[in-house]
């Protein structure tokens, strides 16, 4: 009964696509459930993506006394993010440009040697929509009940597991905007806020707003955003070629495709028995058999349908199955086969491309300072001369101390020779423009600055000058270009 229920709708969801008009209502996809080795590997991905996003935020890590302890944390109040051991403040947000650059190198290049990998076993679109439609199979039943249970009207037992179903949807969706905010904030003492409604109304805003669209998009929408919502589908036609290893029906092997009785000779026709098991498990409610479709997100859940219904007319498996098009159009051909060539010019690009880019980042990383400066000249008035005929500028001097302990750094003024330096506060060492700055650890120290030359040495005009700071031995050091503006002559 199961069996005819799900052939009729296959031929009736074919019927109708091809009856359709410019603009129609959704029809509703009912993804039936499927065991087979990429549905495990889609359980093990969605298991393992979850938990990450769930528990990273609750990890902690001793960072020492004033400095938070959780492992992962942008700090928008502090105007840092913590890394574990490392710390990146806002005058480094390259680090996270180059960050999203490698994210999109590397999704280039993981597109074009297995095409749509990601939509398949990693989106976020993917793995949440797969946990909604788990939570949606335990309670309401599988593919065909699912499909009897929305045809029946509405009754208290209907109303009960729909509710049911819905409730528990809102809790993920709940959960997974909690946990989002969580790497903002630190997660134990906001939970506690959360339930006490202590909170600040950002984070219930931003709770809200995640769970709503949580709810939205992998509850209701769900095939629709591949289809319609997101840009990918687009973009990845350009990064396919005839050498990317992709989701394909063997159509040589497997047509004229027909219904197949037990002992009835093979000859003559394909090994389809055109069980529209494929359909009847793909997320999308696509049918691969039609070839390549942009509604394909390449989950590999035909190719464990297909193994099953070949497992059991006796026929080998892999009809469906990861290969390449050049592969398929050899077969096709009968000349036995195409070798798969993962380098070739544009897998080469995009590896150079990710190299480059992991070598730049590294490099930067390495040779990043504890220590920034950052000099600001007065422009108001350009130069002051005091009573004797000195020269003076003024200038306001920032550095950020990104270590844990307090730095005794040195400052010192090149280019400007017979200059001192004044300030308020500093340990001045007489007739030399040196002189020694504490900054607080994690802390940008700011100071105001007073260089004067005499009125013989003062420059006509503008001249380059330098400010540098650094530590007794020259390990962490900074530098900063200025001008030191004089009188015309």
């Amino acid at each position: 009964m199961d069996a005819r229920i799900q052939d009729e709708d296959a031929v009736s969801l074919r019927t109708r696509k091809a009856e359709l008009p410019l603009y129609i209502t959704r029809i509703k996809v009912y993804p039936r459930a499927i065991k087979g080795l990429w549905r495990r590997v889609k359980w093990a991905a969605v298991a393992l993506l979850l938990g990450l996003y769930y528990v990273v935020p609750w990890l902690r890590w001793d960072r020492g006394p004033d400095a938070p302890n959780q492992a992962i944390l942008i700090d928008l109040d502090g105007r840092r993010g913590w890394f574990f051991d490392v710390v990146i403040w806002p005058q480094e947000i390259y680090f996270v440009t180059g960050l999203l650059i490698l994210g999109a190198f590397g999704l280039f290049f993981a597109t074009a040697l297995f095409g749509r990998i990601w939509c398949g076993f990693a989106c976020p679109q993917t793995v949440w929509t797969d946990l909604f439609m788990l939570v949606e199979r335990l309670i309401e039943g599988d593919r065909n009940e699912r499909m009897r249970l929305d045809r029946l009207p509405m009754s208290a037992g209907k109303a009960a597991r729909k509710a049911l179903k819905h409730t528990v949807w809102l809790a993920i969706a709940a959960a997974t905007g909690g946990a989002w905010v969580f790497y903002y904030v630190d997660a134990p003492s906001t939970l506690v806020k959360i339930f006490r409604g202590e909170a600040s109304l950002e984070v219930y805003v931003f709770i809200g707003l995640l769970t709503a669209t949580t709810y939205t998009l992998a509850g209701w929408a769900r095939e629709q955003v591949c289809t319609y919502m997101c840009p990918w589908p687009r973009f990845q036609a350009a990064m396919l070629d005839e050498q990317s290893v992709i989701v394909t029906y063997q159509k040589w092997r497997g047509e004229p495709r027909g219904k197949h009785k037990a002992g009835a000779s093979w000859d003559g026709r394909g090994d389809c028995v055109d069980c529209n098991l494929c359909v009847a498990v793909c997320p999308t409610g696509i049918d691969i058999r039609d070839g390549q479709q942009i509604e394909c997100i390449g989950c590999g859940l035909c190719i464990d349908a297909c193994n099953q219904t070949m497992g059991k007319v006796d026929r080998p498996p892999n009809l469906i199955l990861w290969d390449t098009l050049a592969n398929q159009q050899a077969k096709e051909k009968g000349v036995g086969g195409a070798a798969w060539r993962p380098l070739r010019p544009r897998t080469l690009l995009y590896a150079a491309l990710l190299v480059v880019v992991t070598a730049v980042m590294l490099s930067a990383f390495w040779l990043r300072t504890d220590i920034e400066l950052t000099v600001q000249r007065d422009r108001s008035p350009n130069f002051v001369r005091l009573s004797n005929g000195d020269i003076r500028n003024s200038y306001a001097v920032k550095i950020l101390n990104k270590s844990r302990d307090e730095q005794r750094l040195q400052l010192a003024v090149e280019g400007l020779p017979g200059a001192t330096v004044g300030f308020v506060g500093a340990d001045i060492q007489g007739g030399t423009a040196v002189t020694r700055l504490a900054v607080h650890p994690d802390s940008v120290g700011t100071f105001r600055i007073f260089l004067t030359v005499p009125a013989g040495s003062a420059p006509s005009g503008s001249k380059p000058i330098e400010f540098t700071v650094g530590d007794k031995t020259s390990r962490k050091r900074a530098s900063h270009d200025a001008v030191f503006v004089g009188p015309a002559r």
